[in-house]
């Protein structure tokens, strides 16, 4: 298989799974043991490089919103500040945990075995939140008190474990502190524009000596194609959640995890 088809394919991986409570790392971990997609230490940058792709769809699908927002800080709308101050309060629990504890998560946790256990994992929680009649108070992303971003920045954390999900783990965070479906959903994309260009920055500052103009190229075809995927599950998935909720994710998590389990079990 060439890189070029490779590159393909975990970037629609990528686009797919980045924004749907599925787990991104925890999909393309998977790909990589069980299909041999992305293996050695290009493409381990390689597929943290092109989240930034799926991170410019959110800032398309949202550039109203976010320069309005933009705008409001310098107009002295509350707001605005408030909302920037937010997302900044939700973020920095996670740089802290990263800057502390990042190596030793990815030494021991970064594998298979794992993933399939916290995807079944996570697909039971969604499930017995999405039963819960919960009552939402808040309905706009960009209102939320100041102390639920930081509890839902604290929950993030738990994201690092990969097959986690960084977008479930705020989206179940926000739900049970109150904000409704869509809410929950939009600003869980919110929150992984700041998270996502400071991993993209980080690993391209490290890796950037290593980086040929091929390598370069093949990145190029992740980012354009997890762009497009990702814009278009975002639209589709705010439509279906708001009106179906999450059982669906939550059973497709079940079923990857379990059979992961069995192919492990098995010696794949």
């Amino acid at each position: 298989m060439s890189d070029a088809i490779r590159a393909v394919i975990l970037g629609i991986i990528e686009g797919v799974t980045e924004f749907l409570p599925v787990s991104s790392t925890g999909h393309l971990l998977l790909a990589e043991r069980f299909f041999h997609l992305g293996e050695g230490a290009f493409w381990d940058s390689f597929t943290v490089l092109i989240q930034l792709g799926a991170i410019l769809a959110i800032v398309g699908l949202y550039f109203r919103k976010l320069w309005d927002v933009a705008i409001g800080l310098f107009t002295g709308d509350a707001y605005a500040r408030r909302f920037v101050i937010g997302v900044l309060v939700a973020f920095l629990p996670a740089v802290i945990v990263g800057l502390v504890a990042g190596k030793y998560i990815k030494l021991m946790l970064f594998n298979p075995w794992v993933v399939c256990f916290t995807l079944i994992v996570g697909g039971a929680i969604l499930l017995w939140v999405d039963r819960l009649e919960l009552k939402p108070r808040e309905y706009e992303a960009t209102k939320f008190p100041l102390l639920m971003y930081l509890y839902i920045g604290i929950a993030q954390c738990v994201a690092m474990i990969p097959g986690v999900s960084r977008s479930g783990a705020s989206i179940v965070a926000a739900m049970l502190l109150g904000a409704d479906k869509r809410a929950a959903a939009e600003f869980s994309f919110f929150l992984a524009i700041p998270t996502m260009i400071g991993a993209f920055a980080y690993d391209f500052y490290k890796n950037r000596s290593e980086m040929t103009m091929d390598h370069m190229n093949i990145v190029t075809i992740g980012f354009v194609v997890s762009f497009i995927t990702a814009i278009i599950v975002v639209k589709t998935f705010l439509t279906y959640v708001t009106r179906h909720g999450f059982m669906l994710f939550a059973w497709w998590r079940v079923i990857v995890g379990t059979l992961g389990l069995i192919a492990l079990a098995l010696g794949h």
